[in-house]
């Protein structure tokens, strides 16, 4: 095997353990969610954030609130059904940082309730 390839598996694998993709969608979220003035700053404190609910083993507080997560539902639902596919709630949880590649959303065809992906998010 070449030492490129050998470079690049040993890099995936360093991400996927650390789970640092997961960690930048997150922060990424949040940024473009928040859109503070200063967003070195707020990156700065959101990790810090972060790593205190670590050590404590306190969970960290969400960014989103309900209020947030109806706006989000309505915006995917755009029109105004009640419901949104599975492909769609797959993304909406992409976007958030909230979903894991070996996470199973089986798709029912019934699709995903308001109610349902406030309970999920």
């Amino acid at each position: 095997m070449e030492p490129t390839h050998n470079r690049e598996r040993e890099a995936r694998e360093y991400l996927e353990k650390y789970k640092i993709m997961e960690l930048l969608n997150l922060l990424t979220s949040a940024l473009l969610f928040y859109r503070p003035e200063n967003p070195r700053e707020y990156l700065i404190n959101t990790l810090e954030r972060m790593r205190i609910a670590q050590l404590t083993g306190v969970s960290f507080p969400f960014f989103m609130n309900t209020t947030n997560i109806v706006a989000m539902f309505e915006m995917i639902d755009s029109s105004s059904r009640g419901i949104i596919s599975s492909a769609q709630y797959k993304e909406a949880l992409k976007a958030l940082g909230l979903y894991k590649g070996d996470d199973d959303l089986k798709d029912d065809g019934c699709g995903i309730t308001l109610e349902k992906f406030k309970e999920e998010v």
